[in-house]
């Protein structure tokens, strides 16, 4: 982290498990240094689901200026690539007027792009999508697990296979150019104008687990079977392929019991933080803490705003 001495500007990229408490200690970091919050949330973007996704609430966002939050309708495509443009062009005018600024959010291809640029992809048609999500809906992910296995056996074997959008995100670039989506992949790390610090929250398992089972309580309570109930005619959609909307619109269709939904919801939204933690595990430039550890420090230490910690 020598660099934090020498660029004038430095982004705070604050990373980890869904429901550990990104949302709380981006806040407090933001409200320190008198800045807004940049979300890295990829389902934030989109302002109908709200509930869902946990998106900063209105209180939340009376405190401190947001960016990417609800800023798109699910009927809008949006890539990693136009997030990562949108996210370069906005940093300069920030930049102007502070300092320091805060990114929050738990998707890491999102973060990623930000912090070290993403390989220039080739645009897909639509229509490719449209295909691929008709298959995902009427064969289910072994199939798109196996046609990216006979396309591009490489990337097959890194990908989480498990996560239908990054599979059909590579089918989408295999079938629009017949080459492997690997190819397209050359992980050549850009250089940024600023410097970057990653702080990584995490909670023991058992602590994270209750916490993501509160979390979909409440959600249920706040009326999460409403607002997917809302969006039944925008399920084609990719953004709705997301955990917390695809069951319980199993639900709706019959297939299963809402308490089973629900209990759906929960374990897979437990399988989604390790991946999210094992993605971000790899990152040896993110420092842990807990979050009351970080919260700490930005209130009662002022350890934060003189970088004593990452240097």
């Amino acid at each position: 982290m020598s660099n934090i001495i020498t660029k004038p500007h430095t982004l705070f990229v604050i990373v980890g498990p869904t429901a550990v408490g990104k949302t709380a200690v981006g806040i407090h970091l933001a409200r320190q240094f008198d800045c807004p919050v940049i979300s890295a949330d990829s389902r934030q973007f989109y302002r109908e689901m709200k509930i869902g996704t946990a998106a900063p609430t209105p209180s939340e966002l009376a405190q401190v200026k947001h960016y990417f939050i609800g800023n798109k309708s699910v009927t809008e495509s949006y890539n990693i690539s136009q997030y990562e443009n949108d996210v370069l062009e906005l940093l300069p005018e920030l930049f102007s007027i502070h300092n320091n600024l805060v990114m929050v959010g738990g998707s890491g291809l999102y973060v990623n792009a930000v912090c070290n640029g993403i390989d220039d992809m080739p645009d897909t048609d639509p229509v490719i999508r449209i295909q691929l999500n008709e298959v995902l809906k009427n064969e289910g992910i072994a199939v798109l697990q196996q046609k990216l296995l006979e396309l591009d056996p490489d990337y097959y074997k890194e990908v989480d296979t498990k996560n239908p959008v990054r599979l059909q995100r590579a089918l989408e670039v295999c079938i629009q150019t017949a080459k492997p989506y690997s190819q397209f992949r050359m992980k050549v790390k850009k250089e940024r104008n600023f410097n970057i610090v990653k702080i990584g929250l995490e909670l023991e398992k058992s602590v994270l687990n209750n916490r993501i089972e509160m979390r979909v309580d409440r959600m249920m309570k706040d009326g999460q079977l409403d607002e997917v109930k809302s969006l039944l005619s925008f399920r084609h959609y990719n953004a709705l392929n997301t955990v917390g909307y695809k069951e319980l619109f199993s639900f709706m269709d019959g297939t299963i019991s809402l308490e089973e939904a629900i209990l759906d919801i929960v374990n897979n939204t437990r399988h989604y933080a390790k991946r999210q933690l094992t993605w971000f595990r790899k990152d040896a430039d993110i420092h842990w803490f807990s979050p009351d550890q970080i919260i700490n420090l930005i209130e009662n230490q002022g350890m934060i705003g003189q970088y004593r910690l990452f240097r």
